[in-house]
């Protein structure tokens, strides 16, 4: 083996610090969801219902993102899990004030656009939609705007999926997610709870950089033209490789 053309990489499941931030939010969901269990009403008037918020539950656009469904753990365990993982490193980076008022403002705005969108067809007088009456808990949109984030913070990071097992990333992550989503996902997913989290996540990344809400065409130029020198910057490192393999063989 030649020392010289192979890189060590760290493997690590997590990230090495959690703040207190992140620990209070995890503490804060666990807390809701054990509350949900001992009372159960609380599951259907703190979601949000766009035909309860336009009656008066003005609350639940703030509330449904505490909420998890009580038939199991999956679902609160895939949300805290992606919480602690990406927003940890986050929260680190920025603070705590700044990280917490970005969750919040993820999860509250696409809260408000889970019962925007279906009350659109009612107001233009083209029926109801079952959404409309239809409840939405989960910290999802909240996650989804953290995970977008994070992507956008650390696109060259590679993150190791674990189904399917591969590596991609960052960049990648959120338009990965909803491939799956949209073609593996269960029906009862709130698509647009999570659009909405990346959609706001987007405004709140790019007004706080000083950056226009999309990028200029230079920066696309410049984005593209990145990726092709990786590319072909790995396609030499792999015909490297390929080639001291070939020493070793007839070495050995």
């Amino acid at each position: 083996m030649r020392g010289s053309g192979y890189q060590h990489y760290q493997v690590r499941f997590g990230p090495p610090h959690t703040p207190d931030v992140v620990k209070t939010l995890l503490l804060a969901n666990v807390g809701v969801f054990i509350a949900q269990l001992l009372f159960a009403p609380l599951t259907s008037w703190l979601s949000v219902t766009p035909a309860a918020f336009w009656r008066g539950a003005l609350w639940q656009p703030f509330t449904y993102m505490w909420l998890h469904a009580p038939t199991g753990l999956a679902h609160l365990g895939f949300n805290m899990l992606a919480l602690w993982m990406f927003g940890s490193p986050l929260a680190s980076a920025w603070g705590d004030k700044r990280f917490v008022r970005f969750y919040l403002l993820c999860g509250v705005g696409a809260g408000l656009l889970v019962v925007l969108v279906p009350s659109i067809p009612v107001l233009l007088g083209l029926g109801v939609p079952a959404s409309f009456v239809l409840p939405t808990l989960g910290a999802s949109g909240a996650i989804f705007g953290v995970l977008l984030a994070y992507s956008l913070t650390w696109p060259d990071r590679t993150i190791m999926l674990l189904f399917p097992p591969i590596p991609i990333k960052a960049l990648y992550f959120i338009p990965f997610l909803f491939f799956v989503e949209y073609f593996f996902g269960a029906s009862n997913v709130s698509h647009v709870g999570h659009l909405g989290g990346v959609l706001v996540g987007w405004l709140l990344f790019r007004r706080e950089r000083g950056l226009p809400l999309l990028p200029s065409l230079r920066h696309v130029q410049h984005r593209v033209h990145r990726w092709r020198m990786r590319r072909r910057l790995y396609e030499v490192r792999r015909e490297q490789e390929r080639a001291w393999r070939d020493d070793d063989r007839r070495i050995h």
